[in-house]
């Protein structure tokens, strides 16, 4: 777990994921040369900040997205929000202007209707504040701020230790309405011919998920997926002898949206542990569910 305690501290907010890109590549060349395969490495400008790890043949992607939730400092301290993070006077943020380092609360400005932070200064404008980390672990659960998708992010990075043929997409701006799949999905589609891909995110605990049950296959959320390639997952997990369990939801959303929208015919399907207290800083997800979905990407990724 120390390498999700790593990546939930990075900051990396949708459209300032540098930091994380770089953290990718400098553990890619560490690491990497203890892997299966040995991956190569397709990044730069024309790609932003994006990175894409190819094993081998590919027939199958991962993707992940690196980016959080948070705010962005707007003009006498108050707060727009980046993505749908949850909004409470007890979460305390951080970050750093040209002044300094920063930490503070969220406060409800009535006469204004916007939330602000309580920080003694004025702020520098477009400075990003995120939730302060607080990585817990029990033998049971860990819990964090940013386990979405940190996680899945993760778990990419754990399944690329034994990957021989795949590419794996670590992409931008989910949190905040994507834009940076579709020409992730060029590059795979053109360049790779791959037509399938496995969304590695983390979904919700709900009336019909639960903890320790296993990995979530989402056969829908706001979008649908192929549902002959949604039974196909289905089939191979029961297959796998994976604990896994379906969710059917009617919003949310993943990378997956932004494939489905794409001129490219990859089927997709989202498979992903599930948590509580989403978008705050104590997300929780149980690390039996974790392992599960490890496995079935593992599993998958061979059968695929």
């Amino acid at each position: 777990m120390e390498l999700l305690k790593t990546l939930c501290k990075i900051h990396a907010p949708s459209g300032n994921e540098v930091l994380m890109k770089e953290f990718i590549l400098d553990y890619v060349k560490k690491y990497s040369k203890n892997w299966k395969v040995k991956p190569k490495v397709v990044q730069g400008p024309e790609y932003q900040d994006c990175v894409m790890l190819v094993f081998g043949k590919p027939r199958t992607a991962i993707f992940a997205h690196m980016d959080s939730i948070g705010f962005t400092i707007r003009y006498d301290n108050k707060l727009e929000a980046i993505g749908g993070p949850q909004l409470k006077t007890s979460y305390t943020l951080v970050g750093e202007d040209s002044k300094g380092k920063i930490e503070t609360k969220i406060v409800f400005d009535a006469k204004s209707d916007y939330i602000v932070c309580d920080f003694a200064r004025e702020i520098d404008r477009g400075t990003e504040l995120l939730f302060k980390c607080d990585f817990r672990e029990t033998k049971e659960y860990v819990q964090s701020c940013y386990l979405d998708n940190r996680l899945g992010v993760w778990n990419a990075l754990r399944v690329a230790e034994t990957l021989e043929d795949g590419v794996i997409c670590f992409s931008c701006w989910e949190e905040h309405g994507g834009g940076s799949v579709s020409y992730l999905t060029k590059y795979i589609y053109e360049k790779l011919k791959v037509k399938q891909a496995l969304i590695s995110d983390i979904t919700w605990i709900t009336d019909g998920v639960q903890h320790d049950k296993g990995v979530v296959i989402s056969m829908r959320d706001r979008s649908i997926p192929r549902r002959s390639f949604v039974n196909k997952i289905i089939d191979l997990a029961k297959k796998s002898k994976v604990p896994f369990q379906l969710e059917i939801e009617g919003s949310g959303g993943s990378d997956g949206k932004e494939i489905q929208s794409s001129p490219y015919p990859i089927d997709w399907i989202f498979i992903g542990a599930p948590e509580t207290d989403v978008h705050s800083p104590d997300e929780l997800v149980y690390k039996s569910d974790i392992v599960s979905m490890v496995k079935l990407y593992q599993y998958l990724m061979k059968k695929l």
